[in-house]
């Protein structure tokens, strides 16, 4: 089934959860609006809830990793969702770049969208049309790596998930 391009809000309801590793940028965006829109929010957290601004907000939940390890988190995620959505500017690198691999490795689909291109609402809304599953691995650079993503992340799932019934 194609989207209809012309109403990014008309999301497929199968989705139900958001999951991420808590880091700041995508992570807590898509967090935030994933529960603002009445999804259930989750994921591994690594042990400690550490994230670069110290501590993960306890209200995001998010269950803990054995170690504190970035990877480990990552790496879960991924193997627990059935998509991840990779939100970023350019290439992937770093830990985003390590999701994109993870992925790949597990066989689980993924695709690399810039959340601040006008047509990510729509390049979104396609693939979760045409993804089957009901968990969705968000990532993407904390922060410290683009200060000025968690907004454009927050936009885009407003754009997406505002319609979607509770």
């Amino acid at each position: 089934m194609v989207a209809d391009l012309q109403n990014p809000a008309d999301v497929p309801h199968h989705w139900q959860k958001v999951v991420t590793g808590g880091q700041t940028g995508v992570d807590q965006a898509a967090w935030q609006a994933a529960w603002q829109a009445g999804l259930e929010i989750g994921g591994w957290v690594p042990l400690g809830r550490r994230c670069e601004a110290g501590v993960i907000p306890a209200h995001f939940g998010g269950q803990q990793t054995p170690t504190a390890d970035y990877a480990q988190r990552t790496d879960w995620n991924v193997r627990d969702s059935d998509a991840t959505l990779i939100l970023c500017q350019g290439q992937a690198t770093g830990g985003t770049l390590y999701t994109q691999q993870r992925a790949d490795h597990y066989g689980k689909p993924w695709i690399l969208i810039d959340p601040f291109a006008n047509t990510a609402a729509a390049q979104v809304q396609v693939c979760l049309q045409q993804w089957s599953g009901r968990v969705l691995n968000v990532a993407g650079p904390r922060a410290s790596e683009d200060p000025n993503i968690a907004q454009a992340v927050l936009h885009l799932f407003q754009q997406l998930w505002d319609s979607k019934p509770g």
